[in-house]
């Protein structure tokens, strides 16, 4: 896979379809990488020039010794756009990436036709808790982590119906690298858009999970409350929803962020 590499960080990128249509670039959740979009790269690609890359400190992106903040985050979406020479992009974002969207509305809005930010909140949790999740995680591995990530993820008939989806996703999250996880816990942790979302002028859907405990509908309502001209869609799933309603979640895509 192709690395782009500005030296402080190496990025894992992956590209997917033809370049002359209009680039669509996708960013991870947290303790997850590119390939959690396959559902929508498998439906998409023939229509938009995929950009896919893995958050640093995740999958195969490298992951320097933290602490990371929301800058970093989103600058290195517009240096990847860059180097690929991709000078505006539609977005879409889960948690984690909804967050660094929300950092690309407000400082780069030239960039982008219009974002989707799903599963994901102005501010998600409180900072103790994850610079505690951090440090814990330095301590111990990722192991305590993935043996509970699947309940913060995913309903619980999910996970029941699709054992071996929920598998692979907890053991690649307990391959990852520590140190890129806990670095963006405490990127998490700082990350806060409240008093800056009123400031944002580029087209934003929100995508809210109806039975996501981590980022609630109450969550994307906030957001789209302060956003001028926002819009709020929700979808039947929990909070990684492009995986748990593949579907609805590519329907929700066309309809809101293409068109």
């Amino acid at each position: 896979m192709p690395i782009f590499d500005n030296q402080e960080i190496a990025l894992n990128y992956a590209t997917f379809g033809d370049n002359s249509n209009p680039a669509l670039i996708f960013s991870n959740s947290l303790g997850t990488s590119y390939h959690m979009w396959q559902p929508q790269i498998d439906v998409l690609q023939n229509d938009y020039f995929i950009v896919c890359y893995d958050t640093r400190g995740h999958g195969n992106s490298s992951a320097p010794i933290g602490p990371y903040n929301l800058d970093q985050l989103g600058q290195d979406v517009i240096n990847l756009l860059d180097y690929l020479n991709i000078n505006k992009a539609f977005f879409c974002g889960i948690s984690m990436g909804g967050m660094t969207g929300q950092w690309l509305a407000i400082n780069h809005p030239d960039r982008f036709h219009h974002l989707m930010l799903c599963n994901t909140a102005a501010k998600i949790g409180n900072e103790a808790a994850w610079v505690d999740r951090a440090q814990l995680v330095r301590e111990q591995g990722l192991d305590p982590i993935a043996a509970t990530a699947a309940s913060r993820w995913f309903t619980a008939s999910f996970i029941d119906n699709h054992p071996d989806v929920v598998k692979a996703l907890s053991g690649a999250l307990a391959a990852g690298s520590s140190e890129g996880y806990a670095s963006c816990c405490e990127a998490l942790s700082n990350a806060d858009t409240r008093e800056q979302l009123k400031d944002i002028r580029v087209p934003v859907t929100v995508l809210a999970g109806s039975k996501d405990p981590v980022t609630t509908v109450a969550d994307g309502q906030y957001i789209v409350g302060h956003i001028p001209n926002a819009k709020l869609a929700t979808i039947d799933a929990s909070h990684i929803s492009n995986i748990e309603q593949p579907e609805t979640f590519n329907q929700l895509l066309r309809q809101y962020l293409i068109h």
